[in-house]
């Protein structure tokens, strides 16, 4: 039923934007200069249904037209709202898209994604870049064939919003780390689940060692 409802509400932003383009525009990508068409359909909207037809709305609508319309059809695992911060991305679109659906990505897991400029950490992650590499994330996404695609080399931990040049000790980093767990989890890549903090892990029966961070990968088993 919610897949239902949320395919309904997709096409039907989908065909608002092509009326928007196709009749209010005559097919141009935008209005003629000086006609205020976005404004004008808001304000006869509103009256006419209620809320939902704001001008930035009716904007993504129209974008989201021009950008899909050579695309069809519209797949059914994503949102509107996964569509709304992805009619503003050109070349690593097709990606990103594939990250949703492979990875059941969250609007909001979306947005960092795209913030955190995932695509061009993936297409460095090797070295230089790679024209095929490039080519095979566009259209199919993030493929795990290996561990050392789901391990990374880099981090990037801007969420912890730790200043460059301050000095940090382990300890602190530690406790700003468990308190941004979920965003921690996102960056680390996909499968990892938390399994504690200051874990004990014995040796010989003798040797008692507390691990800072524990975690387990689903994927690899680990």
């Amino acid at each position: 039923m919610i897949y239902q409802i949320n395919n309904t509400f997709v096409e039907t932003n989908f065909m608002i934007g092509k009326i928007i383009v196709e009749n209010e525009q005559n097919g141009n990508i935008r209005a003629e200069y000086g006609k205020d068409v976005l404004n004008k359909l808001s304000k006869k909207l509103t009256n006419k249904f209620g809320t939902g037809f704001s001008r930035t709305g009716l904007q993504n609508m129209r974008l989201f037209y021009n950008k899909y319309k050579n695309c069809q059809p519209l797949d059914s695992n994503l949102s509107w709202s996964h569509y709304c911060y992805l009619i503003y991305i050109d070349d690593e679109r097709k990606f990103y898209e594939q990250e949703c659906i492979n990875s059941k990505l969250s609007k909001r897991e979306l947005k960092r994604q795209i913030d955190s400029s995932l695509f061009q950490k993936l297409l460095l992650s090797k070295g230089k870049v790679n024209k095929q590499k490039v080519l095979e994330l566009s259209k199919k996404g993030q493929i795990i064939s290996n561990p050392t695609y789901i391990l990374k080399k880099t981090y990037i931990f801007e969420f912890l919003g730790i200043k460059e040049n301050k000095p940090l000790l382990e300890s602190d980093l530690e406790k700003s780390l468990t308190t941004h767990l979920s965003s921690f989890l996102m960056e680390l890549g996909k499968g990892f689940m938390y399994v504690g903090n200051q874990v004990r892990i014995t040796l010989d029966n003798n040797f008692h060692y507390y691990v800072n961070l524990v975690f387990y990968n689903k994927i690899l088993r680990s």
